[in-house]
């Protein structure tokens, strides 16, 4: 067993945990973070991709709007290269009540977030597939975040000021001394997914930025004061941006009334549900039929598009006391540090919950400031004015972008993803970086099969690129192509239905009819190639083979004729497939 000793232990790779670790470093802090999977793959990389103006609450939670008012600003600064601010719209539509867009400028107004009315002409001059019947509409400074590429942009400053970020490692253990309210937790235990190595880590303080899993972190120390709930939404992605600017249907916080152009694609959402466990979070089929209904109303004609994806995450609220205990929807976005010295007599452990993305750096400015007065130490923090390296300005959305890029030097590497033009090079240089990666960590962070072929085209050149570089033979590659497949799957499952059909069809007769992916020599997948968010036990939603469900879905109601044909086709190509290995 490995022992390490730190000032502060982090427990959590979102935002939220990156942001504590980067602030803490920053001022002079030893810190090791511990994620028990990859950077930003829970809540922080399940989200719509919106940096909040703040214009959506500032009816329903005035203080959230204000902290993202003024966090909008900052993050867009220091995180230049992760954002694109593309501005924002809150629309009046045909079936929205007028006298909610009167609260919602007074509110804008109480709160200080900027806020200007949009002739009609203008508005839809700006976003031309917008409904033409809109009653009204406003300009908020909304923006578009990578998630991802805001999370890895902030571990690397923590690195740079000192950090140690361990991913891939299991917290099994709080330690602590003392009995009453003179406890204090001492040290943290953890497993190393990947290298099977234990470690033992003594500190002065633990942060708890385990998101919606936070209360099963403070258990470990007997704690019972961490009253989290997970609140689940779904999201959908569409194949092309439909929009340039966040979309808003001016009215009460609901389902489906928010669309934000992200990358190449524009994403819908969201739904929002009490879950028991965020490690097991369904699509249902009805909040995807919600969600176009609701993008409908927006954009009409938007049931007609192509879904490429849908995913589901979960938030760390905090219960609410004011609402019942199911009511997501109602609790409130505002953030919550928690002393729990002073909350149950337990020192040396601090939780963070609630909050936004938006205002991460903001929570982990407030998380610091009560470590650093429980440590007795009076440091500034400076992670408003120092921007994170390589963000130092920044651009909208162009496609052109990474063309310009890949002209500049023609031989520099052949293009790996067609989708999101991400070349040969930019994927080596990542696994040169990382190489103990799995398919998803890469896909996280350059975004390979995340555009309209899902994987389709280019997973397999991945497979290809590890194997000629020597990071994996032949059966290994495979496994790992697979299981990435498989997860792609999971947000594909749900929103087929008609030429959705003929799309995953097309995906499986080159992946498993000519490939025979599913049926190739592998070896055993690696110990954290998965992880328990990706593998949620749900039969329905989650078949162990493309061709079952594809069957499935022949005699499904939305389905048309011609897509019934493709499915019941492919049902006989893996038919005929086991019939040869038989």
């Amino acid at each position: 067993m490995r022992a390490m000793t730190a000032d502060v232990v982090v427990v959590g790779g979102g935002a939220t945990g990156v942001g504590v670790a980067r602030d803490a470093a920053m001022r002079g802090l030893s810190v090791v973070l511990l994620e028990r999977a990859d950077l930003a793959q829970g809540t922080s990389g399940r989200f719509h991709g919106l940096l909040h103006s703040g214009g959506r609450y500032v009816v329903s939670d005035p203080g959230s709007a204000r902290e993202c008012a003024e966090e909008n600003a900052i993050v867009s600064r220091i995180h230049a290269d992760a954002v694109e601010r593309t501005g924002g719209m809150f629309v009046v539509t045909p079936e929205d009540d007028l006298e909610f867009s009167d609260r919602f400028l007074i509110g804008a107004q109480e709160t200080g977030v900027a806020c200007e009315e949009l002739s009609l002409s203008e508005a839809l001059r700006l976003e031309p597939r917008l409904n033409p019947g809109i009653k009204r509409a406003f300009a908020v400074n909304d923006a578009a975040v990578d998630g991802w590429q805001m999370v890895w942009g902030a571990a690397r400053s923590a690195r740079a000021h000192g950090a140690e970020i361990l991913t891939y490692h299991e917290v099994t253990d709080l330690v602590v001394e003392g009995e009453g309210e003179d406890r204090r937790v001492v040290a943290v235990r953890a497993h190393g997914l990947k290298t099977g190595e234990d470690l033992t880590i003594s500190c002065a303080m633990v942060v708890n930025a385990a998101g919606p899993w936070g209360g099963r972190l403070a258990a470990m120390a007997g704690s019972e004061a961490v009253e989290i709930v997970a609140g689940a939404g779904i999201m959908i992605a569409v194949n092309h941006r439909l929009v340039n600017h966040v979309i808003n249907r001016c009215v009460y916080p609901a389902d489906g009334d928010i669309l934000v152009p992200d990358h190449t694609v524009s994403i819908i959402g969201t739904t929002d549900s009490r879950i028991p466990d965020p490690d097991h979070i369904p699509i249902p089929r009805e909040e995807v039929a919600q969600m176009l209904d609701a993008g409908e109303v927006l954009i009409p004609g938007f049931r007609q598009t192509r879904l490429v994806h849908a995913w589901a995450g979960a938030r760390p609220l905090v219960r609410d006391k004011r609402v019942s205990g199911t009511d997501t929807r109602h609790m409130s976005r505002g953030m919550t540090v928690l002393r729990h010295s002073e909350a149950e007599g337990l020192a040396g452990l601090i939780t963070v919950a609630g909050g936004k993305l938006t205002t991460y750096r903001l929570m982990a400015k407030n998380t610091v400031d009560a470590v650093c007065a429980e440590l007795g130490v009076e440091r500034p923090c400076t992670t408003d004015t120092e921007s994170v390296p390589g963000s130092e300005s920044g651009h909208n959305y162009r496609i052109t972008h990474r063309l310009a890029a890949r002209e500049q030097d023609r031989l520099e590497g052949q293009i790996i993803c067609e989708c999101e033009l991400v070349t040969r090079k930019m994927l080596t240089d990542l696994m040169d970086e990382q190489p103990d990666a799995s398919f998803d960590d890469l896909r996280r962070q350059l975004r390979i099969g995340m555009g309209p072929c899902q994987g389709g085209f280019c997973a397999a050149r991945v497979a290809g690129v590890h194997v000629c570089q020597g990071r994996t033979d032949a059966a290994e590659a495979t496994e790992l192509l697979r299981t990435f497949l498989r997860h792609r799957w999971i947000g594909l499952w749900s929103i087929l239905h008609g030429e959705q059909v003929r799309e995953a069809a097309l995906d499986f007769w080159m992946l498993q009819g000519t490939l025979d992916v599913e049926d190739l020599p592998t070896a055993a997948a690696p110990a954290a190639a998965a992880t328990p968010i990706e593998n949620a036990e749900d039969g329905e939603q989650r078949p162990d083979e493309l061709a079952e469900a594809l069957a499935a879905l022949a005699a499904a109601p939305r389905l048309d004729a011609e897509a019934a044909a493709l499915a019941g086709a492919t049902r006989a190509t893996a038919a005929a497939k086991q019939e040869v290995r038989a």
